[in-house]
């Protein structure tokens, strides 16, 4: 069974920086995507930045030149370091990866999120 395990989350002051980061445990035949969504409180989730395997990252336009993903994969890790963080980055973080295990199609699969609060 697959599951993505998020960690780094926390409570920081405007300006601070912190690091996020999501394993994938279980056995994974390969990985197309992995990202990073976001939810504030009263608001739908959104993307904040996903990487495709080969393919070109994107970010959301409210945390460009201040979040920047990557991946490690050979651990099957993706981190999400953050800069600059503003009150309004306040929410839970859900990782998020597009991935397949042997037998089975590709399919997304969710973290259980980690809360990152932003205040003075």
């Amino acid at each position: 069974q697959v599951r993505l395990v998020e960690s780094g989350g926390g409570w920081v002051q405007p300006g601070e920086s912190l690091r996020l980061s999501c394993k994938t445990s279980g056995i994974v035949f390969s990985i197309n995507a992995m990202g990073w969504y976001r939810q504030a409180p009263g608001k739908q989730r959104e993307l904040v930045a996903v990487m495709p395997s080969g393919g070109s990252t994107n970010y959301a336009d409210s945390i460009k030149d201040r979040f920047t993903i990557s991946r490690d994969n050979a651990k099957n890790t993706v981190y999400l370091q953050m800069n600059s963080l503003k009150p309004e980055d306040t929410g839970v973080y859900y990782c998020n990866a597009d991935l397949r295990v042997r037998g089975s199609p590709s399919r997304t699969y969710w973290g259980q999120g980690t809360q990152v609060t932003v205040s003075s």
